[in-house]
């Protein structure tokens, strides 16, 4: 369900497998509650992912804690960094994506040509055999599917996330690996590599995160020309 990647008196940073919920639903313990369960204290969540993605999450360990991240997320000083891997040639193979979304059918959303409150969303791209695309996106605001969309909205849904359009796979191959902020004083740049699914474990795959994309914040991001929202 998760492994714990950084342990701090004041936070931790846990790796969410895929297809875990976030919030206890159906009778299940969501991944939060099952990592206050197992370490026998309370956790307070500053951000969250979709059940079908994978990756880094911070939990706060007091509400002090917990107001401070918030303030940093809404600051948009604490910059997350994800992968994803799509099928298909995108209408563009490294840029951003910008536009208002708005609730769709059946619990989709949808990005719009506005831009009055807009998700903005920055990517590269890397081309994989048989007509993958390994994409390494930069999310300048916190919208709810905001890279699902993004990538559906350019033509290539993400491989297994079936509500936008793709078919059904091992898994839904989007996955938080790098987290960059600092928190009272301390640089903190916390990477974690997707560790399940097969496509992920692709030799190309693997040598492009582990050579140029290696640490995201260091890359030369294309520019948007939008100011990003509130988060």
């Amino acid at each position: 369900m998760y492994q714990i990647v950084e342990q701090h008196p004041d936070f931790i940073v846990i790796n969410k497998s895929p297809n875990v919920h976030f919030h206890s639903q159906d009778g299940s313990a969501g991944v939060v509650a099952q990592v206050e369960a197992d370490l026998g204290i309370k956790l307070f969540s500053v951000h969250r992912l979709d059940t079908p993605t994978s990756g880094l999450l911070i939990l706060a360990k007091s509400a002090q804690a917990a107001a401070e991240f918030t303030a940093l997320f809404t600051d948009h000083r604490i910059q997350k960094y994800y992968v994803a891997i799509a099928q298909g040639k995108p209408k563009k193979k490294q840029g951003w994506v910008i536009g208002d979304m708005s609730k769709s059918r059946r619990s989709m959303y949808k990005l719009l040509r506005s831009k009055e409150n807009p998700a903005i969303t920055q990517f590269f791209s890397y081309s994989l055999e048989h007509g993958l695309r390994l994409y390494l996106l930069k999310p300048l605001s916190g919208k709810t599917h905001q890279l699902r969309v993004a990538l559906a909205s350019i033509g290539v849904p993400i491989i297994g996330d079936t509500l936008y359009g793709a078919e059904q796979s091992d898994r839904c191959y989007l996955h938080a690996m790098a987290l960059d902020f600092y928190y009272k004083g301390q640089h903190y740049h916390i990477n974690q590599f997707p560790v399940s699914g097969e496509i992920f474990s692709n030799e190309k795959v693997i040598k492009q995160l582990q050579g140029d994309w290696k640490t995201p914040a260091a890359l030369d991001w294309p520019k948007a020309k939008t100011k990003p929202s509130a988060i």
